[in-house]
């Protein structure tokens, strides 16, 4: 089930600007103090670097992403999630615009 609305939570207003706005995001924090971000990808071919292990959720929109290590590039749509390990990268490729929230771990 995709994920609509997100209550109860702190917005950070200042947008992230990545990769010359190819990715605008905002982070949000939840009562608990977990931290999440919700962003767009514009169409590119980008690498991400993680810090933390990252669920990549898409809300609307489609991508193409490949892990570090390894040469399969697989389809994420709206209401799929894909799981990134900590320290690590990953590659996007987006022809339409992607939705996504950002799950940090």
């Amino acid at each position: 089930m995709t994920t609509e609305t997100i209550d109860g939570v702190a917005v950070t207003t200042r947008a992230n600007v990545y990769f010359d706005g190819k990715c605008v995001s905002h982070g949000i924090t939840f009562p608990d103090g977990t931290k999440k971000s919700v962003g767009v990808i514009l169409p590119a071919s980008l690498t991400f670097s993680t810090g933390a292990p990252e669920i990549m959720e898409c809300v609307a929109g489609a991508c193409d992403y490949k892990l570090a290590g390894s040469d399969a590039w697989v389809r994420s749509e709206a209401g799929q999630k894909f799981s990134v390990p900590g320290n690590s990268k990953f590659e996007i490729r987006v022809a339409d615009a992607y939705h996504y929230i950002c799950h940090f771990g």
